[in-house]
């Protein structure tokens, strides 16, 4: 039987597994299906379109999409707890992961423009932390901020959120606070030793269990952190903290979810060829 690998199909299964409604609200217009919104935020965030243009080019192809205004509430109400439950159910149980974060810039200005006038460059205030599965290559978890803060901050809420066997982390993420948080819950962290850091029960006792060939698999979410811009842009268009917690969290799941488009594609492209 051949396997179906449409969106709308994708999109159905995901909501049966996430339990979610049928309709946004119960007294509410019966006119879109929650479906119908999620669908179109999800083509949104992978044609990097604004609502306006994907509510035009689903309009196009003669499919049911509510208007504008719908799809940006429908963004500021979905909350960072259903988009965990997303990456959830579209990563499976991790066993390895690599936890990182990037930074995302809130516009995209042009920088020849910049130097024209002697302005200054934009900073970088939004925080992308993310905990990655170095086998199937899917975002497990992620943490979303506004505003800078140090890494260290999210490393127990990805942990616990993942729940995995092995964790690889840079040196920034080396505490005693962490290591020990990953001893109580039994998982194996692999952290590198850091030079102004020597004491603590629990980080020596990391450091008797690390591995460099396992810890080599960190930078597979690095190649991660880099497709998700390069595919989706290194910044983002929205402006409030909700819409913008919303545009990132639907990249990372468009990445789990068309993983698979993507390798069913370049695999019947080789079948093809030979």
């Amino acid at each position: 039987m051949k396997k179906e690998i449409r969106l709308v199909n994708k999109v159905k299964r995901l909501i049966r597994r996430l339990g979610c409604p049928r309709w946004l609200h119960r007294y509410g217009p019966k006119k879109y299906e929650f479906l119908h919104h999620l669908t179109a935020l999800l083509v949104r965030f992978f044609c990097r379109l604004s609502y306006r243009r994907v509510k035009y080019l689903l309009d196009l192809m003669d499919l049911k999409c509510p208007s504008k205004s719908a799809l940006q509430y429908t963004a500021k109400k979905l909350n960072s707890g259903f988009w965990q439950r997303v990456l959830r159910v579209t990563s499976g149980k991790p066993y390895l992961v690599a936890i990182d974060s990037t930074g995302l810039s809130r516009t995209n200005p042009s920088y020849h423009y910049l130097r024209r006038i002697d302005g200054k460059f934009p900073k970088v205030p939004i925080k992308l932390s993310v905990a990655f599965d170095t086998k199937r290559k899917k975002f497990c978890a992620a943490k979303v901020r506004v505003l800078p803060a140090h890494d260290l901050r999210d490393a127990r809420l990805l942990l616990d959120r993942s729940k995995p066997k092995i964790a690889m982390l840079d040196k920034g993420y080396n505490s005693e606070r962490l290591c020990e948080y990953a001893f109580e819950n039994r998982i194996a962290i692999m952290i590198p030793k850091k030079s102004n850091a020597k004491r603590g029960f629990h980080r020596k006792n990391m450091l008797k269990q690390f591995r460099l060939r396992t810890y080599h698999r960190r930078s597979l979410v690095e190649s991660g952190n880099s497709s998700i811009k390069r595919k989706y842009g290194s910044s983002v268009s929205s402006k409030k903290a909700r819409t913008i917690r919303t545009e990132v969290y639907g990249r990372l799941a468009c990445h789990n979810i068309f993983s698979y488009f993507l390798w069913r594609f370049r695999t019947e492209l080789l079948v093809g060829t030979q």
